[in-house]
């Protein structure tokens, strides 16, 4: 009768857990939620590049989404990644359902590159992937505060944190453009 219950509460525990590994220290170590709501893990994207935007339909930047699907257009593939987490954490500038930022993405700019499911990236309910990128303690490099929609996160090939750019500098930076030409 106690192991019976053992293994429930187990399995329960298990499959309330979240999507991550114990003590992540590489993006790669995050399992997140597509904006389809289908798993998307993280490990997926060893080997490449990776820019992670939290993005908003309804801010002064949302143009930047035409520079993102520039970049991802020209550089996106085996070796480079955008991925845009929606988060509504600014002034309500992303209050749409997943269904409706998608919609907007790819009627208005045409966005090819993966939208994970709207989460928060700072506050008392910040995403874990979003904990791992703002603390030093977690992610071994920075303590980033999130400004604004589009701030840039840049993570190299196998998952470490490299660099974070302001919500206003382009994804077609010059510095962009350097980090993805240079081999680490």
């Amino acid at each position: 009768m106690y192991v019976l219950i053992f293994l429930t509460l187990i399995l329960m525990a298990g499959f309330s857990a979240p999507a991550i590994k114990a003590n992540p220290s590489t993006l790669h170590d995050f399992v997140v939620e597509d904006i389809f709501g289908d798993s998307f893990d993280l490990s997926q994207l060893k080997g490449k590049k990776v820019m992670v935007v939290n993005t908003a339909s309804k801010c002064g930047l949302t143009p930047q989404y035409e520079q993102l699907e520039e970049l991802f257009s020209t550089y996106g593939g085996d070796d480079f990644v955008i991925i845009g987490f929606p988060a509504n954490n600014f002034m309500n500038q992303e209050p749409g359902s997943n269904e409706e930022i998608i919609t907007f993405c790819q009627e208005n700019f045409g966005v090819t590159f993966p939208m994970m499911s709207k989460v928060s990236v700072k506050g008392s309910d910040i995403a874990p992937v979003y904990e791992w990128l703002t603390s030093k303690d977690l992610n071994g490099r920075m303590d980033v505060s999130i400004s604004w929609n589009f701030q840039k996160f840049l993570i190299d090939e196998e998952g470490q944190l490299v660099d974070v750019l302001s919500p206003r500098e382009s994804p077609m930076s010059d510095k962009v453009i350097s980090w993805l030409s240079t081999a680490d």
